[in-house]
């Protein structure tokens, strides 16, 4: 059974920062690109960003280039993502999604929420102004 189980969640003052992980329990790590989404209170999900495992590739939503950084430690199967300089508009559910495999390809559509196979939990990000 596969599972993909993210912590590091909690709650932080505008301005300060927090690392997110996100284990593959029963997951082929290096299988297909993994990602990171988000839900606000009242939003629709919304893609972060997304990453190879297997070849360290990278892509963000424009919104986070330059505050989050997608990283990972293969040898823990872990995916990370590194939030800096957060915005109480960066409040929300961040989950973890695995084993991309839209038609459209990993670099044109990792935004598409419904070619991950695998989610998380989520873990709850609050940032205070």
């Amino acid at each position: 059974q596969v599972q993909l189980v993210e912590s590091g969640g909690g709650s932080v003052e505008a301005g300060g920062s927090l690392r997110l992980s996100c284990v593959g329990i029963g997951y082929d790590y290096m299988s297909a690109s993994m990602a990171w989404f988000r839900q606000g209170p009242g939003k629709e999900r919304e893609w972060v960003a997304s990453m190879r495992p297997s070849t360290g590739a990278t892509l963000y939503a424009d919104a986070m280039k330059g505050r989050f950084t997608i990283s990972r430690d293969n040898a823990k199967k872990t995916l990370y993502l590194q939030m800096n300089s957060l915005k109480p508009e960066d409040t929300a559910m961040y989950t973890c999604a695995g084993l991309y495999g839209g038609a459209g390809g990993w670099y044109n559509t990792p935004h598409h929420s419904q070619d991950y196979k695998y989610w998380g939990q989520g873990t709850q990000v609050t940032v205070s102004t």
